[in-house]
């Protein structure tokens, strides 16, 4: 991890990382990151992520643009729609929103404004 955004932090804005992040604070905006994105259990997300991988333990409150992978962990809540080649949701896990999985994108989609 190259940024870690502690528990009691709160942003607002684009974040863009080159490697990877974990959120256990509140984040809200837009987060693009070259490889890794986590979200603790304590994590709150308002935010449309383009990332290689994410792991999702907390909230996230947008749409998920993820090249490789998407986990959501047994605490995850998730509202938005999620698009990457796999899709992990361990049991427990809230997810609301549509799946698309592409075996051949490698380039988010244009963000909404």
């Amino acid at each position: 991890m190259n940024t870690i955004i502690g528990k009691d932090s709160v942003i607002e804005g684009t974040i863009k990382v080159q490697g990877g992040v974990r959120i256990d604070g509140a984040v809200r905006g837009r987060i693009s990151a070259s490889e890794s994105l986590a979200v603790g259990d304590t994590g709150t997300v308002e935010a449309e992520l383009a990332v290689k991988t994410a792991v999702i333990g907390g909230k996230v409150f947008g749409n998920i643009f993820a090249q490789d992978k998407i986990e959501l962990q047994s605490k995850a809540v998730v509202e938005g729609d999620v698009t990457t080649k796999n899709l992990v949701v361990e049991e427990g896990a809230v997810f609301h929103g549509r799946c698309n999985m592409k075996e051949t994108s490698t380039e988010p989609p244009p963000p909404q404004e």
